[in-house]
């Protein structure tokens, strides 16, 4: 089984909060044996350039600093990592913009920043935006986040299913030789009965990639059921798609979704669907 991903991107500020996306993205590397790409987002812009020359300098030299121990940080985990430093106004864009640019067809990212008020948010406001907006798919770390070796869940809403989402989590699983669980969450037990043909139907096409796969319809809040699930279950990797709604040209992670990546304890991968496309929880 191939690897799902070609083209790694990480985005990091190189601070403790970013410790686990690095740790992660680096053993998806050397897992996947392909070289990394990061990108370093320095807040900036052409006024506090002109107005502020020593803070701007300042900042330089700091990003330097940074991206020479992300280097070495590289060298020692004998990955092959090439850095970009960005400048702008808003560093979630110059993320997504570097994703762009890149192909990528993975970011991955730290759940939360700095201490402070932003930092009781489920997801940090910069990271929130990336994942909204992203051309790919993201995977958000925790910060003692560590590459998946028990099993890999995927929620699945009965009533739109994601089979993209299904798919991406069936090739994980079965590239690292992990069982894969796929949940469906119905709002009450009266739901059931329409729920079992669509889980029946989608364990069958998982278990054309993945045979060690196993399903489990839960009633409740599809962010609490699934949390639950992941945590009872062993899973340490949980994958979820994000949600497009093209009728009005605008993207959100969905309210499921969102607070899945804010409560879980593993990473979180967010499947981006392509656009025009249906199915996942919002």
């Amino acid at each position: 089984m191939a690897t799902p991903f070609a083209r790694l991107l990480l985005a990091t500020e190189h601070t403790e909060f970013d410790a686990g996306a690095e740790n992660l993205a680096m053993a998806l590397a050397r897992h996947c044996a392909l070289p990394l790409a990061a990108v370093l987002p320095i807040v900036s812009n052409p006024e506090f350039e002109v107005a502020a020359p020593e803070l701007a300098a300042r900042s330089d030299a700091q990003a330097s600093r940074r991206r020479e121990a992300l280097l070495e940080m590289a060298r020692v985990q004998q990955v092959r990592l090439e850095v970009a430093v960005r400048h702008g106004s808003e560093p979630d864009a110059e993320i997504v913009q570097e994703a762009l640019q890149r192909q990528s067809d993975l970011i991955v990212i730290r759940r939360r920043g700095k201490r402070g008020f932003l930092a009781q948010l489920l997801i940090g406001e910069m990271v929130s935006r990336v994942v909204a907006h992203a051309p790919c798919s993201v995977l958000i770390a925790p910060r003692m986040a560590q590459l998946w070796t028990r099993r890999v869940l995927v929620g699945i809403d009965p009533q739109a299913p994601s089979e993209a989402a299904l798919g991406l989590a069936a090739g994980i699983a079965a590239d690292c030789a992990l069982p894969l669980r796929v949940v469906c969450v119905v709002g009450t037990d009266a739901f059931r009965p329409r729920a079992e043909p669509v889980l029946a139907a989608l364990l069958q096409k998982a278990r054309a990639i993945c045979p060690a796969a196993d399903g489990e319809l839960r009633s409740g809040r599809a962010h609490d059921e699934l949390v639950q699930a992941a945590t009872t279950g062993g899973a340490d990797l949980l994958v979820v798609a994000r949600h497009r709604d093209d009728g009005v040209r605008r993207l959100r992670i969905g309210s499921v979704a969102h607070k899945v990546i804010g409560m879980a304890d593993c990473p979180v991968l967010v499947h981006v669907k392509p656009a025009g496309t249906a199915g996942g929880f919002t």
